[in-house]
Order: C-alpha cells, then sequence, then structure tokens
C-alpha cells in the first residue's frame, strides 16, 4: 500500500465469515475472520464495540484486546504471514487467552511495540524476546501454583 496520510477507515462491519472495511477514498477491503482468533470467537455484539482511532488508520477491540491497521488490509497475506511468523505472535495465536495490554505491563514494553510483534508485523529483537519469554515461564510458574 503506498503511504497516504489522508486514507481513513470509514466503516467497519461484517457478515459471518469475513470483516469489511470501507476508506475515505470508496476502496472496499476484507478478510476472512477465521484469520484473526479473537473476532472469529467472538459474538456479533463483541465484534460490534470496536474503536477507529483518532487518525482513522487503526481499528481496536477493547474488550478483545484485538488491533486490525489499515496498512494490514492491503498488505496482509495469511499465507506468507504463517511461513515468516514470530515466535511472538505464533506462541499469542495459541494463546488467546493472553491479553497483550496487561501482558505488556507485566512485561514492561510498550503495548503498541507488543501488539505489532503480536499481529507479526514486527519481530522482536533478542532483549525483547527473551524479557517476553522470561514473563511467559514466570506467569506459566504462578498458573502452576494455583490451587482451586
Amino acid at each position: 500500500m503506498e503511504k497516504q496520510s489522508n486514507l481513513k477507515i470509514e466503516k467497519v462491519w461484517f457478515d459471518d465469515e469475513n470483516i469489511y472495511i470501507l476508506t475515505n477514498d470508496g476502496t472496499q477491503k476484507s478478510h476472512p475472520l477465521r484469520w484473526f482468533d479473537r473476532l472469529w470467537n467472538a459474538t456479533p455484539e463483541q465484534r460490534a464495540r470496536y474503536e477507529l482511532s483518532s487518525w482513522g488508520d487503526s481499528i481496536h477491540w477493547p474488550e478483545l484486546d484485538e488491533d486490525l491497521s489499515l496498512e494490514g488490509f492491503y498488505t496482509f497475506n495469511k499465507d506468507e504471514i504463517e511461513k515468516q511468523e514470530n515466535e511472538v505472535s505464533r506462541v499469542f495465536g495459541q494463546f488467546p487467552a493472553l491479553n497483550i495490554t496487561r501482558f505488556a505491563e507485566l512485561v514492561k514494553i510498550n503495548r503498541s511495540l507488543l501488539a505489532s510483534y503480536v499481529c507479526n508485523e514486527k519481530k522482536p529483537g533478542t532483549k525483547n524476546k527473551k524479557q517476553i519469554e522470561a514473563a511467559l515461564h514466570q506467569l506459566g510458574k504462578e498458573l502452576l501454583a494455583v490451587k482451586l
């Protein structure tokens, strides 16, 4: 997608299988919901509770802890992404119950940066990868200690 600062998401809607966007230049894009576990598993009511960023370049579902970018609608290719998927993205895909916002606070990494790793938009460096791995292991230990 050519960077156009004036391109914005104007409308978001769903059917049973897809998410659609309409941009301010009249372009309509869509992706299958099954590509996004949190949206796929959400109720229609949960999907409807989204927020557009003030710049109109991303969609955020606070309740689902999910983010999609306008750029992603132009560049996202599920087959290519899966071939190049980073480890953080893979782990969060395996465990969709992990909350990006809360985990970022735990790891002391910027939430947007962690979201970019989870969405496979960026690859974490060695330091951040080790920091995330250590926090996941600590969380696992704490979960193992839970007694009900």
